[in-house]
């Protein structure tokens, strides 16, 4: 994922400071989950989520090849927006099974046409599914902008219902990357450093994979 990440040029003092969207207005609307979170304005957040043929390939590959995925695998994607990473997976391994949940009904809506009906909603603290149903259930950048109290569930619900379980939170290894991520987030809700994030491990007895992304 850190590839992917660095790729983005973040000004992290007119994030806050920006006088028609300053930080906390954008974070308000970011909440909502709707059009201003995926398709509004810059400052909010992502300024227009749109399929990029090639953006994800590397990351689908990678995944393919490390947990072993064939054709018939079953594959879960927690917090999955508009289904881009599954519908590169689709792309990429022929035969794939894919299955999505998000909170956002307008991602849903406006998911890719290839996989949208896979994809449900709802909530990563209460997955719809059987136990051990899923080869891979994976989450990327999502499970940091739960509270505490879903935070628990849902890395309890990953390990409930996936053989093999991989994750990407944001984190911070010193003072001015814990800045950067407080200046620049606007749906964070877990601001953990990398031993923070073990400890919420340990006490989910989570035993799948995990990585972070930080704001250097």
């Amino acid at each position: 994922m850190s590839p992917l990440h660095k790729t983005t040029k973040r000004d992290y003092l007119s994030r806050v400071n920006d006088p028609d969207l300053p930080k906390e207005k954008a974070a308000e609307l970011a909440k909502q989950w709707g059009y201003d979170y995926w398709d509004g304005d810059r400052r909010i957040n992502y300024g227009g989520y749109q399929y990029i043929p090639g953006r994800w390939t590397s990351v689908a590959k990678k995944m393919i090849e490390y947990y072993g995925l064939k054709s018939g695998s079953k594959v879960l994607d927690i917090g999955c927006g508009k289904g881009f990473q599954l519908y590169e997976l689709t792309r990429v391994l022929p035969g794939v099974i894919v299955r999505g949940i998000d909170v956002s009904s307008y991602a849903i809506k406006h998911a890719h046409h290839e996989v949208k009906p896979f994809i449900d909603h709802g909530c990563a603290s209460k997955l719809p599914y059987e136990d051990l149903e899923f080869d891979l259930v994976f989450s990327i950048n999502t499970l940091h902008n739960l509270h505490n109290r879903e935070l628990y569930a849902a890395l309890r619900e990953m390990e409930r219902v996936g053989k093999k379980k991989y994750f990407c939170v944001e984190s911070y290894r010193s003072e001015a990357e814990k800045a950067n991520l407080l200046y620049w987030q606007v749906t964070c809700e877990q601001f953990n450093s990398p031993a923070d994030w073990e400890w919420w491990l340990e006490h989910t007895e989570y035993q799948g994979d995990h990585s972070f992304i930080y704001f250097e």
